[in-house]
Parts: C-alpha cells; structure tokens; sequence
C-alpha cells in the first residue's frame, strides 16, 4: 500500500551566452547567439567520499561573425548559465590565462562570465575546460543533491548555446551503485573495465532541452537501531533499518514511528493487528516504485523513502491497520490510511500536510472503483485519486463521527457482517412466538454472523450506514461507484426498503440468514424474492395467531423456528399448513362442545371427559406436538358428537334393564303370593281334616 512523494525536479533548464565585447575602440557587437557558439561535452563525475559531483565541460566556442573592411570582430568574454548551489569553478585552456567568475545566483541556475583570456576573433574556434562542483550541502530532506556512500541523487544538464546542436553529457557511477533515472530519458548505461556505471547521450540536437534526474543507492550499508511502540498495551518491536550516513532520518522516522502507531491504534479503535512487530527500512524511489513508502503486509517491512516527508511516515504507519486486511478496495485503504495519518499528526503536534484536491488534479478524475492496481495507472490518475480518497475519507468522517468509524472498522476486523439479527438488551436474539404469545428460548445463536472476508465498497457503504442515522448514497455516486456500478445503488435503496418492512412485519422473528447473506452479498433480486415469500409466511403467522386467540390456544415456536432456519421457507409453509389444520380442528372440537346438554347428552357423557381433552389439546400444541393436540380435539369432539347416541342407547338399556327388573319382581311377587296362598290352603284343610 503506498503513498505517492515524487522527487522534486527541477522543470527549467536556463543557459545564457553571454554578450561579448570588443574593446572601446571597435563598435559594439551585434547580439552573441548564434555569432558564438558553444558546444560542450559535459561529464559527471560522482565522488561520494568527498560529498561531490565533479563536473567538467571541455567547452569549443566558435566566432561566427565576419570581418568587413572596417570592422573586425572578436569575443574576449561569455556567459554560461550551469545548475544552482555550483562552486570551485575553475576554467583553463592551452596557452592562455582565462578565468571564472560568478555573474548571478539563484534558485534555478548559477550564471558564470567566462573571461577567455585572449580575443577569439571571426571564423576561430577556440577550446576551453571547466570545472565545478555539484555539492551535497546537506540540509532539507527534499533537496535534490544528496551524494554520501548510500544515496547519490542529482540532476543532470547539457550545456550549449541556443540553438547549436552537438553537446554531450555523460555521467559516472563507482562501482556498487544500483541508478535509476527519475527522469528524463538516458541510453542503457555501460560498466566499465573498473566496474563504473558510464551513461552517455552522445551528440543531442537540442541540448537546451534536456534534462534528467538520477537517483542511485549502494546496498549493504545499513545501520540498524530497535525500538518498541506500546500500543494498547502491546509492546510492538520496530527495527530501523537506514544508510549508515544519514542517521538524522533514523532518528526522525523512528521516533515518529515510536509515537504515531500508539495515537494511531486509540484513533483506530483497533488493537495492534499483527503478531509480530515492523522492519522500517530507508529506501530510494526506485526501490519503491516511484512512491515514498510501501508496506508490506506479509512480511511487516515498511520501505519510507529518503525524502518522505512526515505525512508519508504517518500513513505508511497507518497501513499497519489499513493494508488490505481491514478493508478490501485500494482506495477506502488509502482514503483512511491517509485521514488517521492526519488526525495523528494534529494529536501529536507534528506538522504535516496531506494531497489536496486542486483543479490540476481534477483533470485526471475518475470514479474510485476504477482505480487500479499499483503502477497501472497514469501519474495524473495515481495523484488524484489520493488527494481524491483522503477528501472522500473526511467526508464520511463528518457524517460517520470518530465512535461510528471506530464501530465500523470493530466489525470490519471481527468479519461481522451488515444485517445482524436484531437483539435485546441481553444480547441474544429476539424471541416470541407470534403476536399475544409468550417468550421463549431462541433458536438462533447469540454470537454474531461472520463474513469470509474484509468489507469492500459496497459491504462498507453497508457497515456505515447501519452505525447511525447517516445515509452515503450520495457520496458513493460521487465519488466511488463506475457508470456499470450505479444501477445496483438504485436497486440497493428498493431492496432495503423492503428488508426493513418485512423486518418490521416479523415483530421480534429473525429473518433467515439466507435472506441477509444476499443483501450482504447485493444479490438484491433473490433477497427480493426471499423477503416476500417471507412476508407470506409472517402474514400467515399472523392469521395463526389470530385464530389461535379466538378459541384460547397459544401458538408453540415451531414455525418461528422453522421459519428462521436456513433450508428455506419449505418446513415453515408446511409447519403453518399443520398448525392451521389443527387449529381448525380444536375449533371444531369446541363448536361441538353442547350448550344446554339433555337428559340423553348427560347419560351420553357418563363417565367421559372431554374437557380433559380439549385441556391436553392445548397443552399439545402450545408444545408443538400437532397430531397428538389433534388427536385430543379430534377425541373431545367425537365424545361430544356421539353422547346423545350414546345416551339415547344408555336410556333404552336402562329401560330394558327396569322392564325385566320389574317383571322379575312381579313374577317373585305373584310366586310369593301362590306360595302364601297354597299354605293357607293347606292350613284350612289340615284344619277341616285334622
């Protein structure tokens, strides 16, 4: 993840030669260019033992003029405009006393007068060799000349008057330096018989045009110094790695390191991410890319360019955190890499200065989810797309506040997805069982759904706006989304306006999670589909629990239960099919309930209870168990169905039973009266006959 710090360049070449005069005697000359010329052949020596670029310009000045029969012209003196901060000068030439002073000085160039020493009269050509020195002479970190053992950078002129082709440059390395040219363009170096780098242009047509940068860097001199940032109570070990002869940007980087990464995990809201510590190692742009820094998250090196200035250091820091793993898309990494690294700096008093968004910058616009891969876009693209990312990352700051950003990345780092499950105060699920029934146990899991992965421009715009009141649409379509993405915005807003009524309708019901994994997923038409067979469901729980009221039952948590679970909506429709049936069927048990039972209802009940059943009928289904609350209802109606049968049936066997009774006793009553009959008779006889 990387933060894009151009070397400053230097962008204008300026070469005058100078006027030259005859003496008071002879008229004054006519303008120099082109009457004398100037070629040179420049070489650039590099001398890091002396802090040095050596420069020497083996100069050929041509009069061009003509003499006429009464004039003769010549040139005792020109000027030579060479790089800024230039010393030693020194000029020479075969048989000839000529010398050097400086003219002018400058942020842009050094003008020399170049006393040639004797008249370089019409028609000759005449050969001159001077020297310089282009100094290291320390200081701002951003200057362009640095020359010590381990980093050598400097420009790179062609030295010519105007309009004269033919000049050369050539530059040399010592042996063990790695070059790049930042800019401008240079032919493949050779190397040399002693191991020198040797670049060379040959002969250029426009010498005054070009123009090159070269940075160059010498490996194995490192010094090493270990530190430790105590961040949330983690002590995170820090090894600085920088060249041996610069260690002000030790000293400067590390300590930066050492305060910004504690600021940076409280303003985060994050523990230290990693299991091991960071490697911050000085480097070149070349060893980075072109850019200042560049983090690495595997292996936990930070490479911070020479010139990086603070705000670099800072949000290379911040990329421990934002790097990929916490968010997804290069530009919410860099957005926020880039804002935490200025909220560090104004809590640690450092001065630093992010991208801003100019009107240059503009030019090179684009949507942010367009944004490629490292070193696939233009340098107009790459530069504004991070002033671009930290202008988005304030704007959702604003609206987000520090606790919902601090929320949002505490989801982000446990993969907790958007759309959880609504909770109670407790933490756990909501529970019921339909509308006027009592809790009970959730079926669902306390602990959050988790996701596969780092939230990316869309599981983001989600995560934001679950944290408060603020909506990002606008934002999203400003700043982020490509022409191809918009349509899934406006199917987005359709899709959560629904979630939220069918959310709404389920009244404490959890939705399935596969309705919540494709509005995470922005899948929004099978969430669509889903959510209204949902609705379908939730209306006929509702019927359910209506019914159920009306005749005294409560419904059990079987459908809640079947309708939460992640097979889809099959076990709920059939579950609501059952409970709807038996319903019915304890209402009909109850239509058969008699009002003012007869005689024969009475007889038909004897020893019966359906009450009982109806009891048991209830208790069954506010347990779930529907066939045996069936089979009760079902038991309870049948006995009230059949008692006037059963007691007409009970009435006539009674009947019966008291006939024959009564039969019996009249037959026992008429033999007891014979009986009694036939011993008076016997009386009387026994009395008549003695």
């Amino acid at each position: 993840m990387s933060r894009r710090r151009l070397v400053p360049l230097l962008i204008a070449l300026v070469v005058a030669v100078g006027l030259t005069a005859a003496p008071p005697a002879v008229e004054p000359v006519r303008a120099a260019t082109p009457d004398l010329t100037i070629v040179s052949d420049a070489t650039y020596v590099v001398q890091p033992a002396k802090q040095r670029v050596r420069i020497t310009l083996d100069l050929t000045l041509h009069n061009r003029l003509k003499d006429t029969a009464t004039r003769r012209f010549y040139f005792d003196r020109a000027f030579l405009a060479v790089l800024p901060s230039t010393s030693g000068f020194k000029l020479t030439a075969p048989g000839a006393r000529p010398s050097v002073q400086v003219s002018r000085r400058n942020r842009d160039f050094t003008l020399l007068q170049l006393n040639l020493g004797e008249r370089l009269f019409s028609g000759r050509t005449a050969k001159y060799r001077l020297t310089f020195n282009l100094r290291d002479e320390g200081g701002s970190l951003t200057r362009n000349v640095r020359v010590g053992d381990s980093l050598v950078s400097f420009p790179v002129w062609a030295f010519a008057s105007d309009s004269t082709p033919g000049s050369s440059v050539a530059v040399q390395f010592p042996t063990g330096f790695t070059v790049a040219v930042e800019s401008g363009e240079l032919p493949e170096p050779i190397v040399d018989p002693r191991g020198w780098t040797i670049f060379s242009t040959g002969r250029l047509e426009k010498p005054l045009t070009f123009f090159a940068f070269l940075v160059a860097d010498r490996p194995g001199a490192y010094v090493e110094e270990a530190r430790t940032a105590d961040v949330g109570g983690t002590q995170v070990p820090l090894t600085i790695r920088a060249w041996k002869d610069d260690p002000a940007w030790a000293r400067r980087v590390g300590r930066l390191f050492e305060r910004a990464l504690p600021e940076l995990g409280e303003q985060i809201g994050l523990p230290w991410p990693r299991d091991d510590g960071l490697v911050i190692e000085e480097a070149v742009s070349r060893s980075t890319g072109g850019y200042a820094g560049l983090f690495n998250p595997t292996t936990g090196q930070v490479e911070v360019a020479y010139y990086a200035d603070n705000f670099v250091v800072l949000h290379e820091a911040a990329h421990a955190w934002f790097n990929g793993t916490l968010l997804a898309d290069r530009w919410a990494t860099e957005a926020f890499a880039s804002y935490y690294a200025l909220e560090t700096a104004a809590a640690l008093d450092v001065k630093a200065t992010g991208d801003e968004l100019t009107d240059a910058l503009n030019e090179s616009r684009i949507q942010l989810n367009a944004w490629g891969a490292i070193g696939r876009e233009s340098t107009g693209v790459e530069d504004y797309a991070y002033a671009a990312t930290l202008e988005l990352a304030r704007l959702i700051a604003e609206r987000a506040g520090n606790d919902g950003l601090r929320a949002v990345w505490q989801a982000a780092a446990e993969r907790t997805g958007a759309y959880q499950p609504p909770r109670d105060s407790s933490g756990v699920t909501g529970t019921g069982g339909g509308a006027g029934a009592d809790p009970v146990a959730p079926t669902a899991s306390a602990s959050p759904e988790r996701v596969p992965g780092p939230p990316d421009w869309r599981s983001l715009l989600d995560l934001l706006e679950e944290q408060g009141d603020a909506t990002y649409d606008d934002l999203w379509r400003t700043w982020v989304v490509r022409p191809e993405d918009e349509p899934l915005l406006d199917e987005r807003i359709a899709a959560r306006e629904r979630y939220e009524a069918v959310v709404g309708e389920a009244a404490g019901w959890n939705l399935p999670r596969p309705i919540r994994d494709a509005m995470r997923a922005w899948q929004f038409a099978s969430a669509t589909t889903l959510l209204d067979e949902a609705a379908d469901i939730l209306a006929r729980r509702d019927e359910i629990d209506v019914a159920a009221a009306q005749v005294n039952l409560r419904p059990p948590d079987t459908l809640r239960v079947a309708f939460e679970g992640d097979d889809g909506f099959g076990d709920a429709v059939i579950e609501a099919d059952a409970q709807q049936e038996t319903i019915e069927r304890y209402a009909e048990a109850l239509d058969g309930r008699p009002v003012d039972p007869d005689l024969f209802v009475q007889l038909g009940l004897w020893e019966t209870d359906p009450e009982a059943d109806l009891a048991a009928a209830r208790a069954a289904f506010a347990d779930g168990d529907l066939r045996a609350a069936a089979r009760s209802a079902d038991l309870a109606l049948s006995t009230w169905l059949t008692a006037p049968r059963i007691g007409q049936e009970r009435a006539l066997a009674i009947g019966v039973a008291a006939a024959a009774i009564l039969l019996l006793l009249l037959l026992v009553l008429a033999i007891l009266i014979r009986r009694r009959r036939r011993r008076r008779a016997r009386r009387r006889a026994e009395a008549v006959f003695g």
